[in-house]
């Protein structure tokens, strides 16, 4: 049976909230977590868990040790790993946020590739166009597009992101074609209901269209372009065959600022301690995109 530190057995009934929901996590004895959870606040000479018949809350010791043991916590379970891994085979999981369409997209084969080549190590990967907490959420890694990552990541950079702002054939044809950024004030927009620059278009000043149509998915946002429900601006790699065959026009392309494209980045939090598993599938989508940085995705 895997021996549990006290750290272990202490983060897991503040994340369980009772002691019987740490021991099922733990595969151990109710009594086993009480009498590990009283030796630990005897040493500490501190009552860390204030415990009544309805309920367990930390005390304010309980608190401070919470917070300043967690990211201790973690450091000891990845220094722990990367010596089980040693120059062996690699093994363990790699916890990966993206967006859907460039997870599925472009990220995905690269995955793919990567599990093949080490079917010991799995991935664990969480599609969202939200952008993720990767500290709060527990997150290895991530694949962004952004003009820039958030200060206390360390960042990547892989690839420019082409974006295109379009249209159907049929709703040019119904509203007309606008020449120029004042004219798309007599157009409908279809925007992310997500807080950032993404609906800025890389323009300078976006005129007040009517709104057609919101979603956090920038998948919906093509599928409600393709309907001729209004403009987008869609990243080129979601759109490229509808660009290719006609079904979407592109608008305003000589007019556009510098501001028009991101870029995509591989960013993970500041530890001081990553391990091989993470280390090398940096290193597969580095080696991935290689080739992109200028000419774009």
């Amino acid at each position: 049976m895997k021996t549990h530190t006290d750290l272990d057995i202490f983060h897991a009934v503040v994340d369980a909230g009772t002691f019987t929901g740490a021991a099922r996590q733990l595969g151990i004895t109710h009594s086993a977590i009480s009498k590990r959870i009283a030796q630990l606040e005897q040493r500490l000479g501190a009552q860390l868990l204030i415990r009544s018949t309805r309920q367990m809350r930390l005390s304010e010791a309980g608190q401070l040790y919470a917070l300043e043991t967690r990211e201790l916590q973690e450091r000891l379970r990845n220094v722990e790993q990367e010596i089980a891994e040693g120059s062996g085979a690699l093994k363990g999981r790699i916890r990966l946020s993206c967006s859907n369409a460039l997870g599925k997209l472009q990220v995905m084969p690269l995955l793919l590739r990567f599990m093949e080549r080490y079917p010991e190590v799995i991935v664990d990967l969480t599609l969202s166009d939200a952008v993720v907490d990767l500290v709060h959420e527990g997150m290895d890694l991530a694949i962004r597009s952004t003009a820039q990552p958030e200060l206390g990541l360390i960042a990547r950079r892989l690839a420019t992101n082409h974006r295109v702002i379009c249209a159907s054939p049929y709703y040019l044809a119904s509203h007309g074609t606008p020449r120029s950024v004042p004219e798309l004030a007599e157009h409908v927009s279809l925007l992310l209901n997500l807080s950032g620059g993404f609906n800025a278009w890389g323009l300078k000043s976006l005129p007040d269209m009517r709104c057609g149509f919101l979603s956090n998915s920038l998948e919906t946002l093509h599928a409600a372009c393709l309907g001729s429900r209004g403009i987008a601006c869609l990243p080129h790699y979601l759109i490229a065959d509808d660009l290719a065959s006609g079904r979407l026009i592109p608008l305003l392309e000589d007019i556009r600022g510098d501001g028009a494209d991101t870029s995509i980045y591989i960013v993970r939090p500041e530890t001081q301690i990553l391990p091989r598993r993470v280390r090398v599938l940096m290193d597969a989508l580095i080696e991935g995109f290689d080739g992109c940085l200028d000419r774009g995705i």
